[in-house]
């Protein structure tokens, strides 16, 4: 087996922990909690998962990662991946909404457009972040912080 399929099968097996989901569901309940409270702006766009043409990459943990996959699966595999990869967005955008919004990993719950939430946003992704850390140590899982079409391959390397 590969690292990255090693790495990715422990992932997927710590999101088969329901202590785990609960946990890193907490965080997510925190971050919409903190995000309803400051109000930013969201068009629906789409911009946010157009990373080329907004100039940003999403990056995840490996736990959200798997999360995200097994609530949703990988998409259409990795031919999916890739052709997200080749036009510069997300293998979840549909017109310009996320297909995948209620699993959508911290990157995508704290980022938007508004560019008075920039400040907060980085913070409150800050915080996120260690709690989410945390919850890979606390359960003894790899942590490994990674670009979201990364860690999908990795997901679906062998699927």
């Amino acid at each position: 087996m590969t690292p990255d399929r090693e790495l990715a099968e422990g992932w997927l097996a710590a999101v088969r922990r329901p202590e785990v989901c609960v946990e890193l569901e907490a965080v997510y309940v925190m971050v919409a909690d903190a995000v309803a409270a400051r109000g930013p702006a969201c068009w629906g766009s789409g911009r946010c998962c157009n990373f080329r043409k907004a100039g940003h990459r999403l990056y995840v943990t490996g736990l959200e990662a798997a999360y995200h996959v097994s609530r949703v699966g990988l998409v259409a595999g990795l031919g999916a991946i890739e052709a997200a990869g080749e036009r510069g967005d997300c293998p979840y955008l549909e017109g310009n909404l996320c297909g995948a919004h209620g699993v959508k990993p911290l990157g995508c719950r704290v980022y938007f457009c508004d560019r008075t939430a920039q400040v907060w946003q980085e913070e409150l992704s800050e915080r996120g972040l260690g709690m989410i850390k945390r919850i890979h140590d606390e359960y003894g899982i790899e942590y490994r912080y990674g670009e979201w079409l990364g860690m999908l391959r990795a997901l679906g390397c062998g699927a």
